[in-house]
C-alpha cells in the first residue's frame, strides 16, 4: 500500500509519488444498499505510464508492451474499482492492484526450456493411437 509520504512502490525499485495518479470517483453500481444512490464510491486510477518521471526506458517498454490491453492510445493505465461499499477501500484496493499489475509486468519471464517427451509418453501415445485407429476401422462397413 502507499507509504505515508505519499509515495507508492510498485517493485523492482519503482517507486512513483502519489502526485503521479489521478483518482476520481463516481456512483458505484455494486453493493451498497440505499447509499449506492447517493454516495462516489466507484474509484478511477489513471497512471500516465508514457511520462511517468519513475520508469526508465526499459522499464516503460515493458510496462507498456505487458499491460498494452489495460492502456488507452496515449499511454494511460485505467483502473477501476467497485468491489466494496465504502470509496477509502476501493482506493485501497485499486491502488494494491496497480502495485501487483505493474510489478507482475516488471518481473522478467523466465525462457521456457525445451524438453523432450519420455520414452513412456511415446509409448502411451502410440497405443492411444493404435486404441483409436481399431475402433475407427470397426466402425466401418464390412467388406463383402
Amino acid at each position: 500500500m502507499a507509504a505515508g509520504d505519499g509515495r507508492i512502490p510498485l517493485g523492482r525499485g519503482v517507486v512513483i509519488s502519489l502526485s503521479e495518479l489521478e483518482l476520481r470517483t463516481s456512483r458505484s453500481s455494486g453493493p451498497g444498499g440505499q447509499g449506492v444512490n447517493t454516495t462516489d464510491s466507484k474509484v478511477e486510477l489513471r497512471w500516465d505510464v508514457r511520462h511517468s518521471p519513475a520508469l526508465n526506458d526499459t522499464q516503460r517498454a515493458l510496462i507498456l508492451e505487458q499491460l498494452a490491453s489495460r492502456i488507452n492510445a496515449d499511454g494511460i493505465l485505467v483502473l477501476q474499482g467497485s468491489e466494496h461499499r465504502s470509496q477509502h477501500r476501493n482506493r485501497e484496493a485499486v491502488i494494491a492492484r496497480l502495485q501487483t499489475l505493474v510489478g507482475d509486468a516488471l518481473t522478467p519471464q523466465r525462457p521456457r526450456r525445451a524438453t523432450r517427451p519420455t520414452r513412456g509418453a511415446k509409448e502411451r501415445r502410440l497405443e492411444d493411437k493404435r486404441a483409436r485407429a481399431s475402433t475407427k476401422e470397426l466402425r466401418r462397413r464390412p467388406e463383402d
